[in-house]
């Protein structure tokens, strides 16, 4: 098998919006015997990790080969828990200025650790003299890459205007699609959703929020986990009732998931959130916290600190957080019967980064209000990637009942929010 170097098998990392340093992997072991002022030291630094954007990406995979020319070529990987699984890809290469979609595997070699795949399309760089990137799951750079028109409009907000791609329905929609990207990621994940809401008739506004990149930073530079985000959500359905919409569907991808239920918590449009739509979500962050000191290695004790460092208004200075977290008030197992909007969450059974268990839990605690769609071998919001047609049929099959006449349990109102499909 042709390479451009020696073939060495890269393990995927931890959570690519945890990203963590030698003192943070294996610090274990080491903290068994340590003093309790080390202990403080490295919860403070999973703390602040937790909350710091990250400005650059780690491109930590090697990219071997590039075989073939034109239209029909291949690229050979190091074989990982991400480059193994079927479906449909991003690599990202030359500091993210490059981008090609990747597609089916071709061939795997366990022996050698490495995977040969499909090269769909390069959108904007030089794979053939890339050397190393980074694997993600945001398949398309635009609306357009998928064929739709879009308008590259402007979300007032606080401390500026944020970058939005509206595409319209292909006739005037009364109900919009709000689509919120997760922590680390760009508004580009949420792409995928575009198709299902064209053909419910929806217009949809893909957001960008506070420390993305696109949008204005908060003033801290910090995120707040869904506690401050939400209101560059809110500011989002502000610009979608004042351009014609009655009603909206809030999309979320990972933290965008604690976004948008912060925004049906707290929002003053929360009458016109019509539905729920959550891809791998973080339904409680202790849980979530919890498992990511876990996979670092951290005892359990650090990592409690570490949360509480974080809930705390004495630690702002350590933290850098304008204001505490309170983590305990976005666990939605504790506040499952709060939770009164008709709610899908899609999750797979294999990720890594936000466990399914709070999203089956909450699904278990409200039935009435709350679908889970379980996927399996898919990683971390790559539901998607795994089997398209399979999320986009059942986003589509489950909003079209409850957009278009069903009545809620209970004798609610019917979201009927839209004109019905011809």
């Amino acid at each position: 098998m042709a390479s451009k170097r020696s073939a060495t098998v890269v393990r995927s990392g931890t959570a690519p919006w945890l990203r963590w340093t030698a003192l943070g992997v294996g610090a274990g072991a080491a903290l068994a015997s340590s003093m309790a002022g080390v202990v403080s030291g490295l919860a403070v630094f999973f703390a602040r990790q937790i909350v710091t954007p990250a400005r650059t990406r780690d491109e930590n995979l090697d990219i071997l080969a590039v075989v073939g020319s034109g239209g029909s070529r291949t690229v050979i990987l190091p074989a990982n828990e991400d480059t193994t699984v079927d479906g449909t890809y991003s690599l990202y290469f030359q500091q993210g200025a490059g981008h090609a979609r990747i597609g089916a595997i071709r061939s795997y070699v366990p022996r050698e650790g490495t995977v040969e795949r499909d090269v769909e399309t390069v959108y904007t760089g030089d794979l053939e003299t890339a050397t190393r990137g980074w694997w993600g799951g945001a398949v398309y750079p635009s609306p357009a890459a998928m064929g739709f028109a879009e308008e590259e409009v402007l979300v007032p907000v606080e401390g500026g205007v944020a970058p939005a791609w509206l595409v319209r329905a292909e006739a005037p929609a009364r109900t919009w699609a709000i689509m919120v990207h997760g922590r680390g990621a760009s508004r580009a994940e949420a792409l995928r959703a575009l198709t299902p809401a064209r053909s419910l008739g929806l217009t949809s506004l893909v957001v960008s929020y506070r420390n993305d990149g696109e949008a204005p930073s908060a003033p801290d530079g910090r995120y707040g986990l869904g506690m401050t985000e939400w209101h560059d959500v809110d500011a989002a359905i502000d610009f979608a009732v004042s351009h014609g919409a009655r009603d909206v569907v809030l999309f979320g991808w990972s933290m965008g998931g604690a976004i948008v239920l912060q925004t049906a918590d707290l929002s003053r449009h929360r009458r016109r959130i019509t539905a729920v739509v959550l891809d791998g979500p973080v339904i409680n962050w202790i849980e979530v916290l919890a498992h990511h000191a876990a996979l670092n290695r951290i005892p359990a004790p650090v990592g409690r600190l570490g949360q509480y460092l974080l809930a705390s208004r004495r630690a702002r200075r350590i933290t850098g957080l304008a204001a505490p977290l309170d983590l305990r008030s976005m666990d939605w197992i504790a506040r499952a019967e709060q939770l009164t909007l008709p709610t899908l969450i899609l999750h797979s059974e294999d990720d890594e980064f936000v466990p399914i268990g709070p999203s089956a839990a909450l699904a278990a605690k409200n039935p009435a209000f709350v679908t889970l769609e379980r996927f399996q071998r898919a990683r971390h919001t790559k539901e998607w990637n795994v089997d398209p047609q399979r999320w986009e049929a059942a986003v589509e099959r489950w909003l079209h009942a409850h957009l278009y006449g069903r009545v809620l349990p209970g004798g609610g109102r019917p979201w009927g929010s839209v004109t019905a499909l011809p």
